[in-house]
């Protein structure tokens, strides 16, 4: 994903936003679909405002600068949406360590598992008590928002399922056989 156009998606709907409001509403909305620190989107804002995809709107105390979306930014943000296609990730450190699992004993394998399992329970329910306390609305932000939470609760619960799943394959191999 392309932290470039995360940032500018959020300065479209948002209709502007310091670097500070940026960053707060990143994590609120894409937390869970895109994690940024602090001087990466500062970083971004700057390479934005240097391609002319964004421009400060105004400047405040303490050098806070308002930052909004350009015609050219609109346009780069459309032809990212309809043109460019998506990069799926291939990548699963857990898939890759349970490739290996083999190499530890049953009882290793099977702790690993449970770990992920309840690292998954945790953030469930973390989403779950975030889905609670946002006020959703009508707006773009809320409407797409729900729509992204929900994918990841529905793939949270097929992880936990598929966990439970492999713990219990892994309680029926004989040891022998590994």
């Amino acid at each position: 994903m392309s932290l470039r156009h995360a940032a500018l998606g959020l300065l479209v709907e948002m209709d502007g936003a310091s670097g500070y409001d940026l960053l707060k509403m990143f994590e609120i909305t894409m937390g869970n679909v895109w994690q940024a620190t602090q001087s990466q989107l500062y970083g971004e804002l700057n390479k934005l405002t240097a391609d002319g995809f964004i421009e400060v709107a105004s400047e405040g105390p303490r050098g806070r600068k308002e930052y909004r979306a350009t015609d050219a930014g609109r346009a780069e943000l459309r032809r990212w949406l309809l043109d460019v296609p998506p990069k799926f990730v291939r990548r699963d450190e857990v898939l890759l360590r349970l490739f290996f699992l083999g190499q530890v004993s049953p009882d290793e394998g099977a702790a690993f598992v449970r770990e992920q399992s309840a690292a998954l329970e945790k953030r469930l329910a973390d989403l779950g008590e975030l889905e609670g306390a946002i006020d959703w609305g009508d707006e773009n932000l809320s409407f797409y928002g729900r729509l992204a939470m929900e994918y990841g609760k529905r793939f949270m619960a097929m992880r936990r399922d598929w966990y439970e799943w492999v713990l219990e394959e892994l309680a029926k191999r004989d040891p022998k056989d590994g």
